[in-house]
């Protein structure tokens, strides 16, 4: 289990098992076409571009944020965190991290 307001830099094998266990979910910051290309497996997409904290599924599991490379889903738990909207974390080195770790993505 995880605090849903830790704000934590994840690495991906610690964050794929909190979404598996089902502990948390997984939203996609990058925008439309990076998220069509490929994405992470049950990642919902809330492009930064047009982000808001309010927006994010509130009272179930925790939510850990990715992005491409990590920095924009830093700027989003820092976004979350200046409004004190829950955010467990994000994926430190995005979905390029993820696939390096060897874990699933779909096109």
């Amino acid at each position: 289990m995880i605090a849903r307001d830790a704000y934590l830099d994840l690495d991906p094998v610690t964050a794929h098992g909190l979404v598996r266990d089902g502990h948390a979910i997984l939203i996609d910051v990058r925008e439309a076409g990076e998220h069509a290309l490929e994405r992470i497996p049950g990642a919902a997409l809330h492009p930064l571009s047009s982000f808001t904290p309010d927006a994010l599924p509130q009272g179930g599991p925790a939510v850990i944020l990715h992005c491409g490379s990590g920095k924009r889903s830093a700027t989003a738990m820092a976004k979350c965190r200046a409004v004190g909207v829950p955010c467990c974390g994000h994926v430190e080195g995005g979905i390029m991290a993820w696939k390096a770790a060897g874990l699933p993505t779909t096109r």
